[in-house]
């Protein structure tokens, strides 16, 4: 029995989310991996994901596990084999061997994400399918001060997407910076988990401030608060990549 460890990235633009989405008939990016595994190994795979990214979302780093009794492909070979076999927006970048207990999910440490927003009058066609636009003029220094208030550990509940299931909405930040390379923002967060849709709700959040609608000790406030109105809105999927997961 193997457990081989997958990081993969995918261009999320045509994929329904990563998450299987059983008898819909959507394209998913664990039905691809599945299938394409299953032809190789000429037996049923299933995987496990470190995280559940939604449609539209892209990924430069996930991470995703399996386990097999037989696979025919030495592990320094998996990246080439698969990939002439995926479809175009889907790449596995590295392959090895783990433990049998390790799960790609439990024993992640931390992940990293990147949002991107594309801060001009026009929008560019060529990173329309990569950043979300943001044409008004914008407060960068203030975006950035506002970030401070986001590290470390907190009860991050506002920024969890309303009806969600999850209970414990307390969460540890390691990083939040705002890095300006114009016309594009990036902001990178990396936590030790996120809740559905945070990095997306704290990035409209941030163009609050950055409008003037908010000042940035507000963000403390707005965390303090503990209430999903009081922050900003949900930004659209296609500025947000998977960037890295730590174990």
């Amino acid at each position: 029995m193997k457990n081989l460890k997958l990081t993969v990235a995918y261009d999320g633009t045509n994929f329904h989310g990563f998450q299987e989405q059983r008898g819909t008939g959507l394209r998913t990016v664990q039905e691809v991996l599945e299938t394409t595994l299953s032809k190789v190994a000429q037996r049923p795979i299933q995987i496990i994901g470190a995280g559940r990214t939604d449609a539209g979302v892209h990924a430069q780093g996930q991470v995703v596990n399996f386990r097999s009794d037989y696979w025919p492909i030495p592990t320094a070979k998996i990246h080439l084999a698969l990939n002439t076999q995926l479809p175009e927006d889907l790449r596995v970048v590295q392959a090895e061997e783990v433990p049998l207990d390790f799960h790609a999910r439990y024993w992640a440490k931390t992940k990293t994400y990147r949002y991107s927003i594309y801060h001009h009058r026009v929008m560019s066609p060529l990173h329309r399918l990569y950043c979300y636009h943001e044409p008004r003029q914008l407060d960068i220094a203030a975006m950035q001060e506002s970030c401070q208030y986001l590290l470390g550990t907190h009860d991050f509940k506002c920024f969890q997407a309303q009806g969600s299931p999850v209970q414990d909405t307390v969460r540890t930040i390691y990083r939040a910076e705002l890095i300006e390379e114009k016309p594009i923002i990036q902001l990178y967060l990396k936590g030790n988990g996120f809740l559905y849709n945070m990095v997306r709700i704290i990035t409209g959040t941030l163009i609050n401030i950055g409008l003037g609608k908010n000042k940035p000790e507000d963000m403390a406030k707005i965390i303090a608060g503990r209430n999903r109105v009081l922050a900003g809105t949900t930004v659209p999927p296609q500025g947000l990549c998977m960037m890295e997961v730590e174990y």
